[in-house]
Order: structure tokens, then sequence, then C-alpha cells
């Protein structure tokens, strides 16, 4: 990626930030058009993040972001099982799935302001900042207030689940003992996180891919600066 990032970098700064002073190739591109080009882009790829997260078995069927059990819970998830209690540990990673992929639906609105808000530097460091660089303007704008949409959410249907109540009261104590990450404190909180996680690597593909094909970008426009540069 980075053989493909590096002879586009110069000419699109060039384009953005050099004035009149156009490269060959992309003369008839303008700065207005390049910076609507990207911002088209990274609404398409995050928008079409949440679509595949956000329906069902979006998490729960997809390997790379399925939410397992807590490592904490899957250190005795054998002897559970082994006790008649695999249905409920089941349920469990099930519930924790299912509340992911519907917090997840409620991404979109910050996720489009990070985009509407991003400025002409931002735009800069998203070109010259590697393959990532747009999932991790994503994740630096919306990760708190994402983290604080979702966890009520995540909290109502996991509440559902006999096992989850259990499993807060032990891990709490562990936390506040040392022996259990902070993280997995609470079912909710590490539901939360994973779902977080799980966004931000589909918007990482979804990133990579419009870099390797522009001409497969839904919008004429990102497909004009995109495929122009490449």
């Amino acid at each position: 990626m980075r053989r493909f990032l590096k002879p586009l970098l110069l000419p699109l700064i060039a384009l953005l930030f050099a004035g009149p002073a156009l490269a060959a190739g992309i003369a008839d591109i303008s700065n207005k058009d390049a910076v609507a080009g990207l911002k088209a882009a990274l609404s398409d790829g995050s928008a079409a993040a949440i679509g595949k997260l956000g329906a069902e078995n979006g998490f729960f069927n997809n390997a790379k972001v399925r939410i397992p059990l807590p490592e904490s819970l899957k250190k005795v998830e054998g002897m559970m099982r082994a006790m008649g209690m695999k249905r409920q540990a089941d349920e469990l990673e099930l519930a924790m799935n299912r509340a992911a992929e519907s917090a997840v639906t409620e991404a979109k609105p910050l996720l489009v302001d990070a985009v509407k808000n991003m400025s002409v530097e931002d735009a800069k460091a998203i070109l010259t900042g590697g393959d990532s660089a747009a999932t991790e303007y994503f994740r630096r704008k919306t990760a708190e207030p994402l983290a604080k949409k979702f966890l009520p959410i995540v909290k109502k249907s996991t509440a559902q689940v006999g096992l989850a109540e259990k499993y807060n009261a032990i891990a709490g104590k562990g936390s506040q003992l040392g022996v259990i990450d902070a993280s997995q404190a609470s079912i909710e909180q590490y539901v939360t996180k994973k779902a977080l996680d799980g966004l931000y690597t589909m918007i990482a593909d979804e990133e990579k891919a419009l870099r390797q094909d522009p001409v497969g970008a839904t919008s004429s426009l990102v497909q004009k600066v995109f495929g122009a540069l490449k």
C-alpha cells in the first residue's frame, strides 16, 4: 500500500495546498473537488461499515469482529459448560454480539459530523498519514462520544441475560483487586470497547479497498479524484 500511496501523495498535496499549481494529469480537478471527494469517500466508507455491522449477525457471523466471551470468563468457560451452563454461556455471547449490532447503527450521525467538520489540516494529515489515516481520524474524533452512546444500548441488551449480572459482580471485585483488566470489569464496558474496535476495523477495510480500487466507489466525484490520482 505504501508503494501505491507514495506516488500519489505529492500530486494530491500539491492539488490541495499549492493553489493553482496543479500536478499533470489532475489539472482539471479543483481544490474544492479534491476536498469534497475525500469527504465523500469517508462518508461512503463509514456508511458501508455501519451497514455491514448493523445488520443481524453483522458481528456474530463475522470472524474478524465477532465478540467472544471475555478472557476472564473464558478461563472458566469449559468448567461452566461441563456444569451444564453451556446454554447460559452461549446466550451471553449471542447477546453481546446482538448488542454491538444494535449499538453500531447509532454511530452514523457522529461519523457524519466528523466528516463535515474536517479541516484542511485534517485532510492533509489523512493524505500523508498512511493506509489507515482516515480510520484513525474517525477514532480520534468519535471514539469517546460513541462509547457514551453505545454503553446504555449494550447494557439494555445484555441485562436480559442472567449470566451477565453474575459476571459483573465477580469481575467488578476482580478489577478492584487488580486480577481482572479494568476494560473487562463489566460486560457493558467490554462489549462497548469491542463494538468500537469492530467498527473501526470495518472502516479500515473500506478505506483500504477505496485506496486500492477507486473505480469501485459509489460517488462519481470520488472516482474522479481518486481515479485521477491513481
